[in-house]
């Protein structure tokens, strides 16, 4: 019998690093606690539980999480000290030798988090516990629907990834790829509907390989969640090129609740190099996509990521990436450069990229994403569009618009505004918030 009684009282302290995927399932995790009793500390105040969820996509990310779990450490010393996430999968033993952290959950475990996290308050004396499952044993699936402090709801439709692309640590992270059911996930989005939730983002790791382990696709889910009443918006967070069926983007173009915004993980412009890394596609896949997108919905924003410096990319790779992205109609550049990341197949790749190469070719990058986001930004000055509005402060609301556009509503008459969906007219640019400033209609 679980004793969730030990949790009442409790200050709990939260920290996030990585994907959107880990804020939403923190956030899920925060309110699971809340439920049995645990509020959460304001800043200054002294928790009783630390729950450092992490990330491991790259070296500076387990850096970071290290740093994170000795500073809550530092900043709560009495707290028990739970950390999860990737970087807890794969670095645990790293992790478990951090001085001060109690328990350490795996990818597995983590669906779990609540019952163990009682078990092991309820000992008189905590014990440092090291969860250590193999991938293959990585096959529950942790539901998270929640929205934290934000105004968006950020659904878990699918977890795990099966495409072992050679630079990449996610299965081993998070296991083969699993999801729930469709129905399931229908009652979800209909009870964000009921608390007054108007946006949901559909969030996984590979979310259109969704359907894997009930015999479903994305495409399923897509038109099932378009029925729930009351949403008025969803995003697909990022979904795979050759995951992103034609299907898919012409229904979204007709429909009324799935926005005009794309999130297509290219990584590189570059055959060769799609080769090396073992992706499923080329660049005339890509820019096909990209092209049908634009054809049926023309406002679309597509967001792009785009990895720099990954072995095997010469000059000439780095070259063909940089004029394929330019030639692209897309709207932003996710770009990061690569990490070495033990045990991955790229390591066998002989061409390597120093530091400063990559951090040459990544600011290039940068700087044609900032020229493509502030073309897009530019062409829809003096248009209208609906924005949803989100808390700010002062006398500023911040929002998007459902073609992704970051917008700002100034004055003093905006209380009572934030989680509404209203009809602004884009003015002007304000280039060093890289947002536009609009008034409502």
């Amino acid at each position: 019998m679980i004793d969730y009684s030990v949790f009442q009282n409790k200050k709990a302290a939260y920290y996030t690093l990585g994907c959107k995927l880990n804020f939403a399932e923190t956030s899920t995790f925060g309110e699971m606690l809340s439920a049995h009793g645990v509020t959460t500390a304001e800043k200054g105040e002294e928790a009783d539980i630390c729950l450092i969820n992490t990330c491991s996509v790259t070296e500076i990310a387990d850096r970071k999480c290290r740093q994170a779990i000795r500073r809550m450490v530092r900043q709560h010393p009495d707290a028990f000290v739970a950390v999860t996430g990737c970087y807890a999968q794969l670095g645990s033993q790293e992790v478990a030798g951090i001085e001060g952290v109690n328990l350490v959950v795996g990818s597995n475990e983590k669906a779990h988090l609540l019952d163990i996290l009682s078990e092991h308050l309820s000992k008189e004396q905590a014990d440092k516990v090291s969860v250590t499952p193999k991938t293959k044993d990585i096959t529950s699936f942790a539901p998270s629907c929640s929205r934290g402090n934000r105004t968006r709801y950020f659904l878990k439709v699918q977890d795990g990834c099966n495409h072992f692309c050679t630079y990449c640590t996610i299965p081993y992270a998070r296991g083969f790829s699993r999801n729930a059911p469709t129905n399931f996930l229908v009652r979800q989005a209909e009870e964000v509907a009921e608390k007054g939730g108007k946006e949901i983002v559909i969030t996984g790791v590979n979310i259109g390989d969704f359907g894997r382990s009930t015999g479903e696709t994305f495409f399923d889910l897509v038109k099932a969640l378009d029925q729930v009443e009351g949403i008025q918006r969803y995003r697909i967070s990022s979904i795979e090129p050759e995951l992103l069926t034609d299907d898919i983007i012409e229904y979204c173009a007709t429909s009324k609740r799935f926005m005009p915004h794309y999130h297509i993980p290219l990584q590189s412009g570059s055959d060769t190099v799609l080769k090396l890394m073992h992706r499923r596609y080329d660049t005339a896949l890509f820019r096909q996509k990209v092209e049908l997108i634009k054809k049926l919905t023309p406002d679309a924003f597509i967001g792009v990521d785009v990895m720099v410096g990954c072995r095997g990319e010469t000059p000439e790779c780095f070259d063909e990436c940089y004029e394929f992205v330019k030639s692209l109609d897309v709207s932003q550049l996710h770009v990061f450069p690569y990490s070495e990341r033990p045990g991955t197949a790229a390591l066998n790749i002989p061409y390597t990229v120093d530091e400063q190469e990559k951090k040459r070719r990544a600011d290039m990058l940068l700087a044609l994403s900032d020229d493509k986001t502030l073309d897009f930004y530019r062409r829809h000055l003096g248009t209208e569009r609906y924005a949803l509005l989100e808390k700010s402060k002062g006398r500023v609301l911040k929002g998007f618009t459902d073609n992704y556009i970051r917008v700002e509503l100034r004055g003093e008459n905006i209380s009572g505004l934030d989680n509404r969906i209203v009809r602004v007219s884009l003015d002007s640019l304000n280039v060093k918030k890289d947002s536009v400033i609009v008034h409502i209609l």
